[in-house]
């Protein structure tokens, strides 16, 4: 399940896309990207409203709105030339897709010294996977860098993870330490 520091992380991943198929006039990112974008949002209204320290959650919400004013700022105001938006909004996209990409690798040391996958969602891997590998080959189709090479960590983090699932299966784990003799 997402938490709400990962819903909010996937806001600005949405919103940061929106933007930058709205430069670039691209439909397909403009679309799936506002669409993403709404349903992030309900989930992190949902997520303070049921959320029991609801402090914590509006600070990181509020510190979200803030980032994303400053990058708007940044891009709209200070960076004039249209082709250089375009491009150091890719980067900056590129970069934080790749950082989401590569976060759940962050359990590795612990599921390989656990022998358990416990702490990875199968489904989530699956749909990475799918969604990673779509991304890419529209980046491809476009010939734009800032969308396949991005997405390429998604496929191989998935892998990774695949095989975690087959080298560690779920329901082998222990819930007790053996006794040595």
């Amino acid at each position: 399940m997402m938490r709400g520091l990962e819903a909010l992380c996937c806001e600005v991943s949405n919103l940061s896309w929106l933007g930058y198929g709205c430069l670039k006039q691209d439909w397909t990112l403009i679309v799936v990207n506002t669409l993403g974008a709404a349903l992030q949002t309900l989930y992190i209204l949902a997520y303070l409203y049921y959320s029991p320290a609801k402090l914590p959650v509006l600070l990181r919400s509020l510190l979200l709105l803030a980032v994303l004013a400053a990058g708007y700022g940044y891009f709209t105001l200070l960076v004039a030339d249209p082709r250089t938006r375009l491009a150091r909004l890719g980067l900056f996209c590129s970069a934080f897709t790749i950082s989401m990409y590569l976060s759940p690798l962050a359990d590795l040391a612990k599921i390989v010294q656990s022998r358990s996958t416990r702490c990875l969602s199968f489904p989530l891997t699956v749909t990475t996977f799918l969604a990673s590998t779509s991304w890419t080959l529209y980046g491809l189709q476009l010939h734009d860098p800032y969308i396949t090479i991005p997405n390429v960590p998604g496929i191989v983090t998935s892998v990774v993870r695949f095989w975690l699932f087959w080298r560690y299966p779920p329901g082998q784990e222990k819930p007790y330490r053996p006794l040595h003799a």
